[in-house]
């Protein structure tokens, strides 16, 4: 290209950009790069750009040159003038672009915005007059076009940017997204066409939400609602996008949102009848503080009715019965934004063919309503954020409306955060942001379809920051005049947004003032009668199975099907190798169906997940280093060290009838547990399992674990069936390496609530696995799975084929080295898993004919027939022990000691174990060791002894046994018959 013909395509910021590096190449050469430099030492580009942002670019060199662009100064200075003002104009307009959203007026109660001298033309040297001899296209873009000159067209520009909306698109960094926003901004008619009958329309919702809220206002007073008004536009907004959404093949819709306004979006969002959410005020109103839905039902509690969820099928002119979700959400505010995104998620997706799950981002949308305080308070927020365009969590973009009431309970903005907005935190993650008045109906309408249109091109994230106000204070009984005096004078001055649109629409002769109130009466007309005739809250029953029938709900595996499984894991692909020494390790299952305890535990669990997918269950398996395992032993991902291609052999498995997905989880638990719960929540029919690197970092997500997973089927009448794999045991790795808090999840644990098991063998953890697939249907409930670490490749741990294929789970196991000699067992100890590997691989028990180890598989439901059972075959007992390594203050001890102590009496059951501690373990392996030797020598002291040959051995002190150092099984190795713990990274 010619650099005549180069010079021609830069207009408006363009041509003040190349005027910008003219001027850099004037003052000194080297600051352009070289091919920048070559151009200017052949070419003067200013004359031409000069004409070209004149509109007179294709008039020949001679023409530009004697056509002076400002009259009454010499050629040079004539030059030299414009050329900076056209710098100048450009920059005025690209600032504008970038920061005009700083004198927008987003506010309803008319407080100034910031401002930015940046954005005054006399800033830059520049006044009226200079832009109004500019041409219209040193501005450039859409709407320079048809503008008489610069100032006109600025002007414009001005209008698009800077007034009841504020645009922030300039942290963008893919130039696609950029122009496609800009472009949209600029041609923004586009999104705010408006008939007159949507404009009445308008009015009519407007007022549902306005009356509603002052009939209750009226009618309950005193009672907490979080009333909308002041964001009322939120409900026209949902409607919106909902509509948008629709149309463009969307067929269901997740929503999360906190307090505010969320009776409202029950009432005409998902319809959900005035009589229905006026019965739970009149309950309120008679007994302050009673369970809203209560019934007496066995473990249901209910909640206050401004936390309870819905699901209706969604019908209007324009939708027909699409599903719409509103997730019930406690009082920790933001904690339900992963769990709508989980939702979102599996409503994309389909899990009937083998392989990945296939995944419509249409299928479903994900909206959640953020508070202004909460969205940068609360760090559950930025997590679910950088779940966005995670491939194992995106559901194609999510509309996020913050509900801006400009102050949080009775904090103000500036004690709140550390930003200016409060979206700001979503320009980390490249989300567009727009504010908007609350008050200007048709600019919330307006950013509403943008924000579908965004979605729909780039299957991206859409903030929305609806600027409003709280007309009642926080939750109306407050006094917000006390904290806020200033803000709640004007606010009690100021119109509501349904006035404010309905005197809209009559200067515009679109509705009379009697028309609008004729509306008002109406909608008080329906909730007169609504509470004349309130609906009862039914209570749905916890489907709840006998012990015997949750037993006998998986059904076992015949040998050669096992085998089947076993061969296909082992398939490559053609020409697909892994690494030499895992290959090794992995060839070797083979012969491990043969061998005694043979079968390990990433073993057990390749062949359980075969044969749950053989059945048609789909399997979701998440976590941090969840496809490798966090000590080197899983390997459900393989990888080829030459190609760097990826391998799943379950997602090629010939028998599978269902999906298998796996994902390693960035590192979060809270969001990430919280997506797998909604996930869990809305695939009902899906095995979903999460896996914590260790188990007390589920401490990071204990809100998820305590108002959600433990408490949801009390409160909300949800039933997930969520598996939480939490590796559990001390090996001296310090206190964030041990526990995996047993005390905290028995604590939660009632009504059966949830299943909780701490397994010591692989055919164990199969049946587990199994048996909570066969029950997803019949009788789903959490379970929470107290994994190993080092007892991963523990002899002791492995399991024979027998074991999977000819019997079921077992919540109590007996001592099998115990068989022959029950009559002369005096002493039982009673543990729950790793200890008890510890226990028996100590020298000293072998020789212990008095002394039996009984393990405690299942901890909840607590296994009261199987315990006494068991116990029940020792009749020569004396002494019972609990053996626990976790400090008696943790672990199951506080759980399990008065079902022991029903069962065995009280006066035979003692405690071995840790002492009381705050922290759940030591921090040295060397105290450690010390302390783990102390346990077990103590659990096998002052007992009779006996040679193999059944001579008693003599027996030593007390003391003399507790000091002496009896060690435990140390790890084990393949060449030293001892195994090492490979820890995961924090």
């Amino acid at each position: 290209m010619v650099e005549s013909e180069f010079y021609k395509q830069f207009h408006g910021p363009n041509a003040g950009y190349v005027l910008y590096l003219y001027e850099r190449y004037t003052s000194d050469p080297n600051t352009v790069d070289p091919s920048t430099r070559a151009v200017f030492e052949r070419w003067n580009p200013l004359t031409e750009l000069c004409a070209a942002s004149a509109g007179l670019s294709d008039a020949p060199p001679a023409a530009t040159h004697s056509t002076p662009f400002i009259k009454g100064a010499s050629q040079g200075e004539r030059t030299g003038d414009t050329v900076m003002k056209v710098v100048m104009t450009a920059r005025v307009a690209r600032l504008v672009r970038e920061i005009g959203h700083l004198t927008a007026h987003i506010d309803p109660l008319g407080s100034e915005p910031p401002g930015d001298p940046g954005l005054e033309i006399s800033t830059h040297g520049l006044t009226e007059d200079d832009l109004r001899r500019l041409p219209a296209s040193v501005i450039g873009g859409p709407l320079s076009q048809g503008a008489a000159n610069a100032l006109e067209a600025l002007e414009k520009l001005r209008g698009a940017y800077s007034r009841s909306i504020g645009y922030e698109e300039d942290h963008i960094q893919i130039d696609e997204e950029r122009n496609w926003l800009r472009e949209s901004i600029e041609t923004f008619r586009f999104f705010r066409g408006f008939t007159g009958d949507q404009k009445r329309e308008l009015l009519e919702r407007l007022t549902e939400v306005e009356t509603f809220e002052q009939f209750i206002h009226k009618t309950y007073l005193g009672q907490k609602r979080f009333s909308i008004e002041g964001a009322d536009m939120l409900v026209p907004m949902l409607d919106t996008v909902i509509r948008c959404q629709a149309a463009r093949g969307t067929r269901e819709v997740v929503i999360g949102m906190a307090h505010r306004g969320r009776l409202n979006v029950l009432a005409h969002i998902l319809h959900k009848p005035y009589s229905s959410l006026l019965a739970e005020f009149q309950a309120a109103k008679q007994e302050e503080g009673a369970s809203v839905a209560g019934s007496g039902t066995r473990g249901w509690s209910g909640d206050v009715k401004y936390h309870l969820g819905a699901r209706v099928s969604y019908s209007d002119t324009q939708i027909k019965d699409m599903p719409i979700t509103l997730a019930p959400n406690p009082s920790h505010l933001e904690f339900v934004n992963p769990v709508v995104e989980g939702r979102a998620r599996a409503a994309q997706e389909r899990r009937e063919t083998p392989g990945r799950p296939l995944q419509d981002p249409k299928a479903s949308l994900a909206i959640l309503v953020h508070g202004d305080a909460a969205f940068p308070g609360q760090g559950i927020v930025a997590e679910t954020l950088n779940l966005g365009q995670l491939p194992g969590y995106n559901v194609g973009g999510t509309i996020h409306i913050i509900a801006n009431n400009q102050i949080g309970f009775t904090t103000s903005p500036q004690d709140a955060r550390s930003t200016l907005y409060a979206s700001d935190l979503a320009k980390g993650f490249e989300i567009p942001i727009v504010h908007v008045n609350a008050d200007d109906p048709e600019a919330c309408i307006a950013v509403s379809r943008m924000a579908c249109a965004y979605r729909e091109r780039f299957h991206k994230d859409f903030l929305i920051d609806l600027v409003g106000y709280r007309r009642y204070g926080h939750n109306e009984g407050d006094a917000p005049e006390y904290t806020q005096p200033r803000m709640y004078k004007s606010i009690a001055a100021h119109p509501t947004v349904r006035q404010i649109w309905a005197n809209v629409l009559e200067k515009k002769g679109l509705a009379s003032a009697a028309e609008a109130d004729a509306i008002v009466k109406r909608v008080q007309k329906e909730l007169q009668e609504a509470r004349a005739t309130p609906q009862k809250q039914e209570t749905a029953k916890l489907n709840e199975l006998k012990a015997s029938e949750i037993d006998e709900a998986e059904k076992l595996v015949p040998t050669d099907r096992l085998t089947e499984f076993n061969e296909a894991l082992l398939v490559r692909p053609p020409g697909f190798t892994i690494n030499s020494k895992l290959e090794a390790i992995l060839q070797r299952r083979r012969a491990g169906l043969n061998s005694p305890g043979g079968i390990d535990w990433a073993h057990a669990e390749a062949l359980a997940f075969a044969a749950i997918l053989s059945e048609g269950v789909p399997i979701r398996f998440t976590g941090q280093d969840t496809e490798r395992g966090t000590f080197g032993h899983r390997h459900l991902v393989l990888h080829d060290p030459g190609t760097g291609n990826e391998f799943c052999p379950h997602q090629s498995l010939a028998t599978s009838k269902a999906s298998f997905d796996i994902h390693n989880s960035p590192l979060s638990e809270n969001a990430a547990l919280g997506f797998e719960y909604g996930y869990s929540m809305h695939a009902k029919g899906a095995l979903v399992l999460w896996e914590a690197q260790f188990g007390d970092f589920a401490n990071s997500a204990q809100v998820i674990i305590d108002q959600f997973i433990v408490s949801g089927n009390s409160k909300w009448q949800q039933t997930p069936s969520l598996v939480l794999l939490l590796p559990h045991g001390y090996e001296g790795q310090g206190a964030e390496h041990s526990s995996a808090r047993i005390e905290r999840f028995l604590q939660l644990a009632s009504n059966d609530n949830i299943r909780i098991v701490n397994c010591t063998t692989s055919a164990q953890y199969y049946h587990v696995l199994r048996r909570q697939a066969a029950l997803l249907e019949k009788s789903p409930r959490p379970l929470i799975v107290f994994s190993p670490k080092w007892l991963l490749r523990h002899p002791l741990a492995g399991s024979p084929l027998s074991d999977l294929t000819d019997r079921l789970f077992q919540p109590v196991l007996d001592d099998a080295f115990a068989s022959g000699r029950r009559d002369r067992v005096t002493r039982l100890v009673v543990c729950s898993g790793k200890v008890w590997t510890e226990l028996v691989s100590n020298k000293a028990y072998e020789s212990a004919e008095s002394i039996a180890a009984i393990r405690m598989e299942q901890l909840y439901p607590f296994p009261e027939r199987e315990l006494k059972e068991t116990l029940g075959r020792y009749c020569a007992v004396r002494d019972v022990i609990w053996l626990q390594e976790e400090p008696k203050n943790m672990g199951a001890w506080s759980f399990v000691e008065t079902s022991l102590r029903e069962i065995v009496g009280s006066g035979m059951l003692r405690y071995i174990g840790r002492a009381p501690s705050a922290s759940p373990a030591e921090g040295s392996l060397r105290s450690h060791t010390a302390e783990q030797n102390r346990i077990i020598s103590e659990a096998l002291s002052d007992i009779p002894r006996f040679s193999k040959n059944g001579a008693e051995r003599a027996q030593t002190k007390t003391r003399q046994r507790a000091t002496r150092a009896v060690s435990p099984t140390p790890p084990y190795n393949a060449k030293r018959k001892q195994i090492p713990h490979k820890g995961g990274s924090e």
